[in-house]
């Protein structure tokens, strides 16, 4: 089982990124890895989830749009961008969502 995040009470912001991969790690995995990490350290921070089988989800959940400008604007966050356009990503895309209502069990 996956883990969900623990989101507080809406409203907040969600970051869908949705990919396919290329070829091969190429370092991908442990960029990945620190990607998540360092996010975690961003204030505004509150989560992510992510998936992949042939189409990769990640789903990273802030508090308002400047902690998300921020984020898109870390500089190691802009060189895992600029590697993801260079080599681990054939197509991707960014939709950025307010959350105005969440439920579950």
């Amino acid at each position: 089982m996956s883990n969900i995040a623990a989101t507080p009470e809406p409203p907040y912001y969600a970051v869908i990124f949705t990919s396919h991969r290329t070829a091969g790690d190429n370092g991908y995995g442990d960029m990945a890895n620190t990607m998540v990490e360092l996010a975690a350290q961003q204030p505004g921070y509150l989560g992510i989830e992510s998936a992949r089988e042939n189409l990769g989800i990640t789903v990273s959940y802030w508090s308002d749009l400047e902690s998300i400008k921020n984020w898109k604007a870390n500089v190691m966050h802009k060189q895992a961008q600029k590697l993801g356009h260079e080599k681990w990503y054939s197509s991707f895309k960014v939709r950025i969502s307010k959350v105005e209502r969440d439920y579950g069990i």
